[in-house]
């Protein structure tokens, strides 16, 4: 195809492999995005530089998390497709950009171009040669084909599982009342039975919800429905539970072990509802090295029911590996906040099923039979009501809208309401007004004001806890010398630090840079070894908090992970050695201690980025905002720092208005997954 007005300044391909290096030289573009324009280039001697530019473009989306690119969005502002820096951080440069590439062409001149290139397989076409093809274009969007095919095994899977209606005991509408015996506040809505009820009818559904709205309680009273009637007729439902990383699989083992204990049901059906969490990688069985896993459509996992938490977390290929992986008979329960950060890696799974989940979207007979079976009346839910059945996944999600934790008088809960409602202005009335004890804003002075290390340092409020109040017990709580190495009180101190250490923790929204995670642990550690908290600022020391970046099967620790280096004696009686605790996640307190020597993929943790806090709690959680603003921070990062919180949440700013800025911003992840559920074909 000839180039006319559309990328009339490059009139070959090889022009534009010049030109993408260049992108690459300033950090524009990935090497990983041009590598691949260069192997398609291969395939294609003769490809089209709209087509070369439109992969760069789509590979490189990939890496903010896209699945895909839209090509019509993308010709309304295309350098939004690059990572170029803040505006006014650009130096004036003698360089094109698809701005200016771009300038004058219409999408469907771009789709057109697209649909003729041998590199781009049509997604109607079902022929063995597009099978083969390295992109996809479905409709007005641009896909690698690994990710398109990713959203079809998912859309696949999910389409047969709605279908799907399971059978319900007759006696439903009185095991509800057994297991939820204590009515909410007068006018409020029992969200939890009614996400019970919902979900004993489907082989799939998902719970979604804000911290302390109960979605822990909700699941395993739901185990109790599912599996009563399977005890009582002789057999046992096969329950696996499962979360992204091991820190969250941790608290979800605590969280469920106590949740089962005060379990109204039989001994024998208590004893058959499982508290142990394992990670997702772990239950399909991961192979080191590669993307496979033991667990697929080839070999099924052995289970009934399977329930996985904090599914904001799971990308678009490890949902599709796990749908791949489970039993046509098998139930499926998602538990996540729908308002958190999505996963590090491509795709927003748990956003985009949850698309509905605000205004109910239910459908007639789904109210009337909920009423039925629950007792609750949806008559003032304020739900939105589905006349024309074109809401099928809505059928089968249940948001939990009454927080426990965050009361009306939380100002933790309001600040967070406000930011996930976009609303700044509100948001920031309420940091001013300091009415509420459990609220704190810190404004720094500049660079240097020492304001930080005193609030990192000490903490805020009526007994506040910060980094000195782990390293004070650390010595003050430790075992005599001489106390023999297999003596339980040295485990019993572990634990006790390790619980100490999750009294308050620091959290930063991008890695680099004097804001970033890695200036602010150098600038901790310093400032710690200046008060004389710890000892040494060397690679390893008593005290240093370690976070595992990768999943280390062997020690069975976990991505999230977070450990303390202790002085602990050997068990010959020799000189004491730094080991590093990390709790056992098992729900009963238990600890490992690793050879610092053993842990290659761990990093200090005074402070993380929010994303790596998912799965996690801490008494006190102050987040520190950059001086500038990034494309990382949205009101879902705002919303997810501030929900990490348990009882005090500081917000820490460099510069005003980059707080507003960011609640303004909305994390919209580009992908085809349910655009159209309820049509009969998701490609047209």
């Amino acid at each position: 195809m000839s180039l006319e007005t559309p990328l009339a300044p490059l009139n070959h391909a090889a022009d534009l492999l010049e030109l993408l290096e260049r992108w690459v030289d300033r950090g524009w573009l990935r090497a990983l995005d041009k590598a691949f324009v260069g192997f398609l280039h291969e395939l294609d001697l003769q490809a089209d530089p709209l087509v070369l530019l439109a992969a760069a473009l789509t590979s490189h989306q990939l890496g903010h998390g896209h699945v895909c690119l839209d090509l019509f969005e993308t010709l309304k502002a295309p350098d939004f497709a690059l990572s170029l820096p803040p505006e006014g951080d650009m130096q004036t440069v003698a360089m094109l950009l698809p701005s200016q590439l771009l300038s004058g062409l219409d999408g469907a001149h771009w789709c057109h171009a697209l649909a003729a290139s041998p590199l781009v397989a049509l997604a109607v076409d079902g022929s063995a040669q597009a099978q083969s093809r390295p992109l996809v274009l479905s409709g007005k969007r641009l896909y690698l084909r690994r990710y398109w095919t990713y959203e079809r095994r998912i859309d696949n899977a999910l389409r047969q599982r709605l279908a799907t209606q399971e059978a319900v005991a007759a006696d439903l509408p009185q095991r509800l009342n057994g297991l939820f015996d204590q009515a909410p506040p007068e006018g409020v809505i029992d969200w939890q039975k009614l996400a019970c009820a919902l979900a004993t009818r489907g082989a799939f559904s998902i719970v979604t919800g804000g911290p302390g709205t109960g979605k822990t309680t909700t699941v395993v009273r739901l185990l109790a429905l599912l599996q009563a009637p399977a005890v009582e007729k002789g057999t046992t439902l096969r329950i696996r539970l499962a979360a992204p990383t091991g820190k969250a699989a941790a608290r979800l083992t605590e969280s469920i072990s106590q949740q089962v204990r005060s379990l109204k049901v039989s001994d024998v059906v208590r004893g058959k509802i499982p508290t142990e969490v394992t990670t997702v990688h772990r239950l399909l069985g991961s192979r080191p090295g590669t993307r496979h896993f033991r667990h697929h459509a080839g070999n099924l996992l052995p289970l009934d029911v399977l329930v996985v938490d904090e599914a904001s977390m799971i990308d678009l290929e490890m949902m599709a590996n796990l749908l791949d992986a489970l039993p046509s008979h098998a139930r499926l329960v998602l538990l996540g906040d729908k308002d958190q950060l999505a996963s590090v890696e491509a795709g927003a799974v748990l956003g985009d099923l949850c698309r509905d989940a605000e205004a109910g979207w239910y459908s007639p007979h789904t109210r009337e039979w909920l009423e039925s079976v629950s007792g609750e009346s949806l008559a003032a839910s304020g739900l939105q009501e589905d006349l024309d059945a074109s809401h099928p996944l809505a059928q089968q999600v249940v948001m939990l809208r009454y927080s426990r934790r965050f009361g009306e008088g939380s100002g933790i809960g309001q600040l967070a309401r406000w930011v996930n409602q976009q609303d700044p202005e509100h948001a920031r009335q309420l940091l001013a007004a300091r009415t509420h004890d459990d609220l704190f804003c810190l404004r720094l002075k500049g660079e240097h004001d020492r304001a930080l290390e005193r609030l990192v340092l000490e903490g805020q409020g009526e007994g506040a806890h910060g980094y000195r109040y782990y390293l004070n017990l650390l010595r003050a709580s430790r075992p005599p010398v001489d106390t023999p190495r297999e003596d339980p009180r040295w485990t019993g101190w572990a634990r006790q630090l390790l619980q100490a250490f999750d009294a308050f923790q620091l959290l930063c929204a991008v890695r680099k840079g004097p804001w970033g995670v890695e200036g602010l642990n150098q600038r901790i550690t310093a400032a710690l070894l200046k008060a004389r908290l710890i000892d040494s600022d060397q690679q390893w020391y008593e005290g240093r908090p370690v976070l595992m970046t990768r999943n280390d099967y062997g020690l069975g620790l976990m991505n999230g992970d977070i450990g303390i280096a202790l002085k602990l004696p050997e068990s010959d009686g020799g000189p004491q050695v730094l080991r590093v605790a990390f709790p056992r996640n098992d729900g009963q307190g238990g600890v490992r201690f690793v050879l610092p020597s053993r842990l290659n993929d761990v990093e200090t943790v005074y402070a993380m980025t929010v994303h790596k806090s998912q799965g996690s709690e801490f008494t006190h959680t102050a987040l520190i905002l950059p001086d500038a603003l990034n494309p990382v921070l949205t009101k879902e990062l705002i919303y997810t720092g501030i929900t990490r919180a348990r009882e005090r949440f500081s917000l820490i700013e460099s510069r005003s208005g980059v707080f507003e800025e960011a609640v303004r911003r909305k994390v919209k992840r580009l992908s085809g997954l349910m655009l159209e559920l309820g049509t009969p074909d998701l490609n047209t």
